[in-house]
């Protein structure tokens, strides 16, 4: 016999309010670890689907993209599954972030924060020009001014302002300033222009500017993310002639880069008198971890993408006429730049609890517990 409509309302919304009782003990009903606003800045290794409003070629919403995520269908993410912002979020018990450009993003949900994130944008205006249409690093901050004067229609100037000083944002860009610029051809005008050494200090020059207009804005707690192994992924080993080895004058670009980066946000936070600016380390020191011993960690190739063409499968882009793996653990790399799921995570655990060789001057369970305590 099937119950009425109007009872099993009410059950659903008895069962929401109360907790559920076991023998004698009142378990109350699970609560998220944070109620923090999560913002999130960057390219495509965190954006969650921004690029499906533009007009631009730097999309992933196509399969077999996003195969592994619940839904199994893209979602513009660059990933089989999840992306770096939607582990964070996971791991920290937060529901996950819209894309600022989504019609969903309104009401209540704006108090989960945003993505702003997307594919193809660098530190510089130049970078990605390929792709027309994308949100460079300038209208993200703009939008990011534009999502609080929402906000603030919907919890008030007060509450707004708590939400965003009190918020956890990060940055993800810098890769595609050197792929998709500087190395792009090999006499790009920025190649041209600049020696390695004085191309990343101008990047990093660039990048603290970008920092300092996100503390303007009210940001407070902000994980800054440097460059991965540049010369090591699928794209580069499958253009270098060799035997699979990293690419050198990438990986010298990435090195100077990340290092240069981590002593700018150590002096920045010495310059403000306090530890706004975190750097995240991990993404360069954890794919290090894996080509130094993948079978540590369940890899089978740490060169080789999962989904892709040619040597490598580091040709073009992923599509539904790529070579594809089976087993999408297996691979560091899900097509010829971006990490799988698996290696998200591992990343993501390194930002939760590593040491400061992955993250500096501290861990994200460490900001977290000190947030709890302010």
């Amino acid at each position: 016999m099937s119950s009425s409509p109007f009872f099993l309302t009410i059950l659903a919304a008895a069962l929401a309010a109360l907790a559920v009782v076991v023998g004698s003990t009142v378990v109350p009903p699970p609560q998220p670890k944070s109620a923090r606003a999560f913002f999130v800045f960057g390219d495509s290794l965190v954006d969650n689907g921004n690029n499906n409003y533009l007009v631009t070629t730097a999309r992933a919403d196509s399969p077999p993209y996003g195969i592994d995520y619940p839904t199994h269908h893209p979602t513009g993410r660059f990933s089989n599954g999840l992306n770096l912002p939607d582990i964070i979020s996971e791991q920290l018990g937060m529901e996950p972030t819209l894309p600022i450009l989504s019609p969903e993003l309104t009401g209540p949900k704006l108090l989960v924060g945003a993505n702003f994130a997307s594919a193809g944008i660098g530190i510089l205006n130049d970078t990605g020009f390929q792709f027309a249409s994308i949100i460079r690093i300038p209208r993200q901050l703009e939008l990011f001014q534009c999502y609080q004067d929402r906000l603030k229609a919907v919890v008030g100037a007060g509450k707004a302002r708590q939400l965003v000083n009190g918020g956890l944002v990060l940055i993800v860009v810098g890769g595609n300033d050197f792929v998709n610029n500087y190395f792009l051809v090999p006499y790009s005008a920025r190649r041209l222009q600049y020696p390695i050494p004085e191309f990343c200090q101008f990047l990093v020059s660039e990048y603290k500017k970008i920092l300092l207009r996100l503390y303007e804005l009210g940001a407070r707690t902000v994980m800054v993310t440097g460059t991965g192994p540049l010369g090591c992924v699928p794209a580069e080993l499958a253009k270098a002639i060799g035997n699979g080895q990293c690419t050198e004058e990438p990986e010298r670009a990435a090195e100077l880069f990340n290092t240069g980066l981590d002593d700018m946000v150590q002096g920045l936070n010495q310059q403000l008198g306090s530890d706004v600016f975190i750097s995240v380390k991990a993404y360069m020191e954890v794919h290090k971890d894996f080509i130094a011993n993948p079978q540590a960690y369940g890899f089978v190739s740490t060169k080789v993408a999962c989904c892709g063409q040619g040597p490598y499968n580091g040709i073009g882009i992923c599509n539904p006429a790529s070579n594809l793996c089976q087993n999408r653990n297996s691979f560091v790399f899900w097509d010829p730049y971006h990490p799988a799921e698996k290696a998200n995570r591992y990343i993501v655990q390194r930002m939760l609890n590593g040491s400061e060789k992955y993250m500096h001057p501290m861990n994200l369970n460490t900001i977290m517990a000190r947030a709890s305590t302010n």
